[in-house]
């Protein structure tokens, strides 16, 4: 049974009354990947925003109760922050595959483009210490509102996708491939995020959506993603 675990940021672990891209792929995963699966992860909070922390349990409306919660995600945490969990996460709860959005954090508060692909190497050695055959697909980094008015910023998120883009390419391996997804199909930071960065109900399939083409084209992993 494949064991799927998410690893991210604010965007993945969504706030209180959100479905999350979580949930739209665990959608996806369960309509098109023709066989059992797991979510596992650590965590199982949202983000309330109220309240300033991850303890929230409470979803959008209509959210399936089947739905399994768990993650690896904070408000706040980026390529740094999960490097140094990344490993014992994995050792405990085994997962085949890591979905991971990463780097928006990093870049925007802690460490420039170059750091932060450090960081990600970093994350994957570790990973692959508790599991040699680990597999990841990853986002590049989505730029949010704040690349509209600060081009230096911007130049570090394009700068960094491209360092991604290698580090992706050299440290891919046949047992533990490492892919790198498109970006998310018509990304609309007006029509898809509600803030310039979190998504909406629309944002949160696209981000899906680059995940599951990935997955499909390349590994023949469920289908192309369909809202």
């Amino acid at each position: 049974m494949l064991r799927f675990m998410f690893v991210g940021d604010s965007t993945t672990i969504g706030s209180a009354g959100e479905h999350t891209w979580r949930y739209r792929m665990w959608e996806h995963l369960r309509d098109t990947l023709g066989g059992p699966f797991r979510i596992v992860g650590p965590r199982e909070t949202l983000y309330d925003q109220a309240l300033d922390a991850p303890v929230s349990l409470e979803y959008a409306p209509g959210t399936d109760p089947a739905f399994p919660r768990a993650h690896l995600a904070g408000w706040g945490e980026g390529w740094q922050h999960m490097a140094p969990l990344i490993r014992s996460a994995v050792g405990d709860h085994r997962p085949d595959v890591l979905l991971v959005s990463l780097g928006l954090i990093d870049l925007g508060f802690y460490t420039d483009a170059d750091a932060t692909a450090r960081n990600a190497s970093r994350f994957v050695a570790e990973a692959r210490a508790a599991d040699p055959r680990v597999r990841f697909v990853v986002l590049p980094v989505v730029p949010n509102i704040r690349a509209d008015s600060d081009p230096a910023f911007a130049a570090e998120v394009a700068r960094f996708n491209e360092l991604l883009a290698k580090t992706a390419a050299d440290l891919d391996e046949p047992r533990s491939p490492l892919l790198l997804t498109s970006p998310p199909p018509g990304y609309d930071l007006a029509t898809d995020t509600y803030d310039g960065t979190h998504p909406l109900p629309s944002g949160e399939h696209k981000l899906a959506a680059a995940f599951a083409g990935a997955m499909s084209q390349a590994w023949g992993m469920g289908t192309e993603y369909r809202a």
